[in-house]
């Protein structure tokens, strides 16, 4: 079962700071300009704890760890950071738009801590595989720090919307903070410390499975750092605060969640040719182009074309553009027997788009081996469609793939299935501010 309890977090002190000065995106997306654009915005912005700076000059004494934890330590004595009276759960409500639409959504959740829980227990479950680089580096940070400033992205399924409509109750008072970050997406929160709410909330999901969406790494740091405070304790304590772990979780049956695809430029590739390619996967794929014949007429031919890249929701079909003129489709010929094609992978590993393009387009008709994929050798990743076709206009790639998002259905089932969707498969949008809670494990 999973378990959710309310918690007196750390936050930062809204009497003092402006939180839109001090908040940030994960680590893992704040870029070397946005590290600089934070650090500006206020000499208590979190960048230092959530991704300080190393120097060529850290020994063991005084590194990028030991100056995030001292200061966090200076932060809280001097009333910068300070924790809640009670404690509580935390209504977190997103609005943004949706990129490359006007579509405006709404994506509600909550904040709460969750015991953390091994793999093999059938509680949490996970559909990316993880690197040791990031885990090290946030291990290390947690193991200084014994806080967690960022927020584990977990999915539930409450078809019902029971823990929805007591988060809609929540928020008709004006929000305790509110803020627009550099995505134009405006987060407000909402503490609740309503005793009965919260139980009832606790109740409803005790019998959820919860799927990480985004937070791999920091939900497996969470749980080594959990093992090494067992073994030093030489015991279990399920009361301790390291058995649990903050996280922002979300019902897969509202309507406010998207996952954008993450398209591939290719570049780097010997004996390059679109048309040998198209030769090598005509056995597999028929190819319908989108021809133009000036710039004028380009913007027009590629709206089409997106539009009707949107029909590999129900027909598979991954996008391809070479800067030859056209604007391409390669579509799966029905008669395609992936079980053949595919061999070795799973019956629902062949239903996503990713797999066919990485299997059968990249390996078949580039020869770019997986190994060659792991080390992005010859291959980069972008969120938009506009900068991958950029970028082929440019001559910095030699040619683009442009893909559909992957379902959030799709990406539960195959996370409770045991399955590992491949990588970069998903982007969870938008991202959650770090910082605008936090649990200390001192506590």
């Amino acid at each position: 079962m999973a378990e959710i309890f309310p918690f007196r977090a750390y936050r930062y002190n809204s009497a003092l700071l402006e939180p839109a000065n001090v908040l940030t995106q994960p680590y893992d997306k704040i870029t070397p300009a946005m590290a600089e654009k934070y650090a500006a915005a206020s000499p208590y912005n979190l960048i230092p704890i959530e991704k300080g700076k190393s120097s060529a000059g850290d020994t063991p004494a005084d590194n990028v760890y030991t100056r995030a934890a001292k200061t966090l330590e200076e932060w809280i004595r001097a009333k910068v950071i300070v924790q809640d009276a009670a404690p509580s759960l935390y209504a977190y409500f997103q609005e943004y738009t949706v990129p490359g639409t006007n579509e405006r959504r709404t994506r509600k959740g909550f904040i709460a801590v969750g015991g953390i829980e091994d793999y093999s227990a059938g509680v949490v479950f996970r559909h990316e595989q993880t690197l040791s680089g990031p885990k090290a580096d946030r291990l290390e940070l947690l193991r200084h720090t014994r806080t967690h400033t960022g927020q584990l992205f977990m999915l539930y399924s409450d078809h019902a919307l029971r823990v929805d409509a007591l988060l809609d109750a929540a928020a008709r008072s004006k929000a305790d903070v509110e803020i627009r970050d550099e995505y134009d997406v405006v987060h407000k929160m909402w503490p609740v410390t309503d005793a009965p709410t919260i139980e009832t909330i606790r109740r409803e999901m005790a019998d959820k499975k919860l799927v990480i969406a985004d937070g791999h790494h920091r939900y497996e740091t969470a749980l080594a750092y959990r093992d090494e405070c067992r073994a030093r304790a030489g015991r279990a304590d399920v009361n301790a605060p390291y058995e649990r772990v903050m996280m922002t979780l979300f019902n897969t049956a509202g309507k406010g969640l998207t996952i954008l695809p993450t398209h591939r430029v290719i570049g780097n590739v010997p004996n390059f040719s679109f048309g040998g390619i198209r030769a090598a996967l005509a056995n597999v794929f028929d190819m319908e182009s989108f021809p133009f014949h000036g710039g004028a007429e380009r913007p027009r031919v590629y709206e089409q074309f997106r539009r009707d890249l949107l029909r590999g929701q129900e027909q598979r079909a991954v996008g391809a553009y070479a800067g030859d003129g056209a604007f391409h489709i390669l579509v799966l010929k029905k008669e395609a027997n992936l079980a053949v094609l595919l061999q070795g992978v799973s019956p629902t590993q062949r239903r996503l788009d990713v797999v066919l393009l990485h299997r059968l387009i990249l390996e078949s008709g580039l020869n770019i081996s997986q190994d060659a994929v792991k080390t992005e050798k010859n291959i980069t990743y972008e969120r938009e469609m506009d900068t991958a076709v950029a970028e082929v206009d440019s001559g910095r790639a030699q040619l683009c793939f442009l893909l559909n998002p992957v379902s959030v259905e799709t990406v539960a089932e195959m996370a409770m299935g045991g399955e590992v969707l491949p990588q970069k498969s998903t982007d969870f949008f938008p991202k959650l501010m770090s910082g605008i809670t936090m649990y200390r494990l001192k506590d």
